[in-house]
């Protein structure tokens, strides 16, 4: 399964502060627990690179909303 394969599973998605001062980003889905701790730049990049695939993905042709 690679970036472009699309999948019908639904997923439980978080995003917070922790208690350490990290961003926790919290993944569920098929009684899988996946939590990822993020230094506060480290998601400040995140969020950038999310920003531009979502501005890219808008300038493709067939894009969904």
């Amino acid at each position: 399964m690679g970036i472009d394969t699309e999948r019908d599973i639904e997923a439980n998605l978080q995003i917070g502060p922790t208690d350490k001062g990290m961003v926790r980003i919290y993944v569920e889905a098929d009684g899988v627990e996946i939590p990822m701790d993020f230094t506060p730049d480290d998601a400040l990049e995140i969020a950038e690179e999310i920003s531009a695939a979502a501005a890219r993905a808008r300038g493709m042709s067939g894009h969904r909303r």
